[in-house]
């Protein structure tokens, strides 16, 4: 079976025509999300070939298992290894898109490091109309100031703190059975009084302020164990409903399917890490991801790494199916990742943040 590569090398005015119009069946096919036949493919692009020399190509084609045709009068679509061989053909293009719909990530001021790549990844998923996620270093001498105190139930409560850097951290703790809901008005109180001394304290019950003592250093000790683990990059996701728009994921096994990277957090680190390692935009399609997920073979994930004074600090990762516009999306992410590398390595040399 001949790959993408030995026919690439073929010279030829016929192999060259083959990739042509491989090429063109999987543009249209991605814009129109319709089988192909030799006709319409005439009628977009290719007029100085005649439907019957482009059927027997189809024929060749499918031979090779690039295209598949569900029924015997009807066109054609491609197959995975067909998205691969025009993703390959077309993740090298030094294109330049989606600089203005970009704009606002260009002028960000703060040290909500956090913050301002969590709305990146919101507006590139807005753009792309994909779920997105991504990896973020570790940025030391982030603390903690803010600390909120909810009630779950009965027997547990939650504690949600926010950093500096605009992280969102939440634990979850055992509720003392003898806390009212008027008690945890004094433990906001009184956890606020912890973080920032700013605020008057008010005489508590011993019996209540030995419970927020406990609860506060719970809190604290846990957060500190987490910041502490740096062998792991913090991963932030985004726009998973957008997968309800595609075809593909219209029943519920398919959408579970396709969620199913989510589930598994050292599935995505894994993707991410390994973009970060090749350093370049990188596309997996298809069976490519049964070793990170239980995805079928309708899905892609395609990912670029972003930098802090040219040192690769994370990558940023779409999902969606196989049928997608490839090459506007390399272009944008490559736009998306340069300008994020700016302003983070602005934003880190203005306010002194290590990493």
């Amino acid at each position: 079976m001949k790959t993408f590569d030995t026919v690439k090398k073929k010279k030829s005015k016929k192999s060259e025509r083959e990739i042509q119009i491989l090429l063109g069946l999987v543009d249209l096919y991605i814009a129109t999300g319709k089988t192909v036949s030799s006709k319409s493919l005439q009628e977009n692009g290719f007029d100085a070939i005649s439907p019957a020399t482009i059927r027997n190509y189809f024929v060749k084609l499918e031979k090779e298992g690039y295209l598949q045709q569900q029924h015997s009068s009807g066109g054609r679509a491609p197959t995975t290894k067909a998205y691969k061989l025009y993703a390959q053909h077309f993740i090298e293009e030094d294109l330049q898109q989606g600089n203005d719909l970009l704009e606002p990530l260009k002028n960000y001021e703060g040290t909500q490091i956090a913050l301002y790549l969590q709305k990146a990844a919101q507006l590139l998923s807005d753009i792309t109309h994909t779920p997105v996620f991504l990896s973020s270093p570790r940025f030391d001498h982030d603390f903690i100031n803010d600390l909120k105190v909810l009630r779950l139930d009965s027997q547990r409560l939650m504690c949600v703190m926010l950093t500096d850097f605009g992280l969102i951290h939440t634990e979850v703790l055992p509720c003392p059975k003898e806390i009212s809901e008027d008690d945890i008005k004094d433990l906001q109180i009184y956890f606020n009084w912890r973080i920032t001394a700013e605020e008057e304290y008010i005489n508590l019950p011993p019996k209540l302020i030995e419970i927020g003592k406990e609860l506060y250093n719970e809190v604290m000790i846990r957060y500190i164990v987490n910041y502490s683990n740096f062998t792991h990059n913090d991963i932030f996701s985004t726009s998973f409903s957008k997968l309800l728009a595609y075809p593909e994921f219209s029943d519920a096994y398919s959408l579970a399917s396709g969620l199913s990277l989510f589930e598994n957090e050292d599935s995505m680190r894994s993707l991410l890490k390994k973009c970060s390692k090749f350093e370049k935009i990188t596309a997996w399609i298809g069976e490519d991801l049964e070793a990170y997920s239980d995805c079928t073979n309708n899905c892609c994930v395609i990912a670029i790494p972003y930098k802090i004074n040219h040192k690769t600090v994370g990558s940023i990762a779409l999902l969606g199916p196989n049928r997608l516009p490839y090459r506007e999306l390399f272009s944008i992410l490559r736009t998306f990742s340069q300008v994020i590398s700016n302003t983070l390595t602005a934003l880190t040399c203005k306010f002194k943040i290590a990493y």
